[in-house]
């Protein structure tokens, strides 16, 4: 039984009639899979106290994640990432940028396993901002960048909090809230450098804007890299082609999925090994949630060829 979120529940509802309409035309089995319509806080304690359910699968906020531990029975849990990206000298730009791309834009950035900030050397920082460029992304100066900051996050309570009201929504219409003209239809992705005090690099913020932050070496970068994941261990990665520096990130990141030279979702079978899972279960332990055993796989993903040098 499904207790989707109240903000996309109807995508949910639709999803689960076109699942159960294929199960049924294939399997002769009606109405396989269930979901409550419309979701509310009731239906969803209701489910987690049940006694005929064994088994809570939960992916959400904060709240939602420690109702269901607190439960007595087993829970599995997907809880939040904030995946850093980071770019050496060594890089494919132009592979690296078609990727952060590709992963970043996918679903406008809702994936939990999206990439969120990009931490760059700086000899090659201003080559990989023009290969963003070249193929498809938007760039906004440091004046848009700032008024998009001031409407895409609130300052309360001691922390940033990401408005909801940009939170999922196409480029055009951040675009729009920057200021920013000129955002063709086919741009799926806008970028632009900022310092690592921006709320978009410590925050995840679930939009299709991506924070560039210049550093000088692999070293700063990787740091960054630790600090800004927060010890999530859900999921990091890399374009490099050292493979001192791809095994080093890889120990000390410690997360679920790490991904090299390729973007995100290559950690999910898009381009690379695996298979999709929608729930990364980090704080319960079991990471990519496999529907027949629930027992946690570390993966490291490599995407297209490696040079060694």
């Amino acid at each position: 039984m499904i207790n989707a979120h109240p903000s996309g529940y109807k995508c949910a509802v639709m999803a689960v009639r076109e699942y159960n309409k294929a199960i049924a035309e294939k399997f002769g089995i009606e109405n396989l899979i269930t979901i409550i319509d419309p979701p509310t806080l009731e239906s969803a304690n209701a489910i987690f106290e049940h006694k005929d359910v064994p088994l809570l699968a939960i992916t959400g906020g904060p709240m939602v994640a420690q109702a269901a531990m607190a439960q007595k029975k087993r829970a599995i849990v997907g809880g939040p990432g904030n995946p850093p990206v980071v770019v050496d000298e060594t890089a494919n730009l132009d592979v690296a940028a078609k990727s952060i791309i590709a992963g970043a834009s996918f679903d406008n950035n809702l994936l939990c396993i999206g990439e969120k900030e990009v931490f760059v050397v700086e000899s090659v920082f201003d080559k990989l901002m023009d290969a963003m460029a070249r193929h498809g992304a938007f760039r906004l100066n440091a004046a848009q960048i700032d008024t998009l900051t001031k409407k895409a996050f609130v300052y309360k309570d001691n922390h940033w909090a990401v408005q909801k009201a940009l939170v999922g929504k196409d480029c055009s219409v951040l675009a729009e809230a920057a200021g920013a003209s000129g955002v063709g239809k086919n741009v799926n992705l806008l970028y632009g450098e900022t310092d690592e005090n921006n709320p978009f690099v410590p925050e995840e913020q679930m939009m299709p804007f991506v924070p560039f932050v210049r550093v000088p070496n692999f070293e700063k970068a990787l740091e960054l890299a630790i600090k800004h994941e927060h010890g999530f261990g859900h999921t990091a990665i890399i374009h490099s082609n050292n493979l001192e520096r791809i095994t080093r990130m890889g120990r000390v990141m410690n997360t679920t999925l790490f991904v090299v030279n390729g973007p995100c979702t290559a950690a999910l079978g898009g381009g690379g090994e695996g298979y999709p899972s929608y729930t990364i279960a980090t704080p319960t332990g079991e990471g990519v949630t496999n529907p027949l055993t629930f027992t946690r796989f570390r993966r490291l993903s490599v995407a297209g060829s490696l040079r060694v040098v």
